[in-house]
């Protein structure tokens, strides 16, 4: 079963949920930007949660298919087409040889992920399937996905050849009748504030700083990547400028270098940082961080580490119930 790439996006790349265990060594961990929207394409078509899914950035890519297959596309509206009609997002979808998927720019979020059952296949690296753009490693060929590319995929779960035989029909395409709700699309939120918990270094700052980081807004620039988000807005300043020993840090992390300006490391963050840490996003929240467009602004909400935890494990135990009710429908 293979794709083939007819037109390659802005940034398109081959992850996983991440390169865990070598960070010690200095290496990258990579993986899914939006990690939650990752998670239930794979689920939706059958996969382990961690299998190789195509990532799309800002503007999405146009696939053929040359083998029947069963895909999900989750995450930001970058306004899907399958055979010249809008593609459903959030459930199965059976296509057939020779169907075309395209994908435009983006009208809500920013990265969207397409999952195919059985997994993009392409050789682990360190453990992972992830893409890390700047060591060429990793993915297809350690790059970003080109036009022409053709992108094998694995055999299909127990579960993917059920959830195949449900939707298999002489269409074109088939849709199943449920998808995953609502409540899961990151971006789909009354509160708009990113919640975050005091950072490592949060009292080395000034009165002001401390007060700032949660009473104002922040844009991102167009100086963004997956590595990080650079923000504008008011400085924000040490109480007394010291020199800081380098220590970890992970995705989420709000450091603030010496022109004030605070960086929110992403996905391909380097494993250690010296500058101080003023905030850490909540994990329950970086799904929703990573569908910010360069442009948008955002705005931080202070809670504590307890709510953050237990936020979490709610959205876990609502994942599982999802997870759930899928097999339900196929036993």
């Amino acid at each position: 079963m293979t794709i083939k790439v007819n037109k390659s996006g802005l940034l398109t790349s081959i992850q996983d949920l991440g390169r865990y265990g070598s960070q010690k060594y200095g290496v990258i961990a990579s993986g899914a930007m939006d990690t939650l929207s990752h998670r239930i394409a794979n689920m939706l078509v059958g996969n382990s949660e961690n299998e190789a899914a195509i990532e799309m950035t800002l503007i999405g890519a146009h696939f053929e298919f040359q083998s029947d297959s069963m895909i999900s596309v989750c995450g930001g509206d970058l306004s899907p087409i399958l055979n010249d009609r809008p593609a459903k997002m959030w459930k199965p979808l059976f296509v057939k040889k020779g169907s075309l998927l395209s994908f435009g720019g983006a009208k809500k979020g920013c990265r969207a992920y397409l999952a195919v059952a059985g997994g993009i296949e392409v050789p682990e690296v360190m453990g992972s399937k992830s893409t890390y753009l700047r060591a060429g490693i990793g993915g297809y060929e350690g790059r970003a996905i080109e036009n022409g590319d053709i992108l094998s995929v694995g055999k299909m779960s127990e579960q993917s050849i059920k959830l195949h035989e449900a939707l298999h029909d002489s269409a074109l395409y088939s849709e199943i009748e449920w998808s995953a709700s609502p409540e899961f699309i990151p971006f789909l939120r009354e509160d708009e504030s990113v919640r975050v918990i005091k950072g490592r270094q949060f009292e080395d700052f000034s009165e002001e700083s401390k007060s700032m980081i949660f009473s104002e807004t922040f844009k991102i620039t167009p100086n963004s990547d997956r590595m990080g988000y650079r923000m504008e807005g008011p400085q924000l300043t040490l109480e007394d400028k010291t020199e800081m020993i380098s220590e970890a840090v992970s995705f989420g992390t709000i450091q603030v270098p010496a022109d004030g300006n605070p960086i929110i490391l992403l996905a391909d963050r380097q494993t250690t940082g010296g500058y101080p840490k003023i905030a850490q996003v909540a994990s329950v929240d970086l799904p929703y961080l990573a569908q910010f467009k360069p442009g948008e602004v955002v705005r931080f909400k202070e809670i504590s580490l307890e709510e953050a935890q237990e936020l979490l494990i709610d959205r876990e135990r609502r994942l599982q119930l999802l997870k759930q009710g899928m097999l339900l429908k196929l036993n």
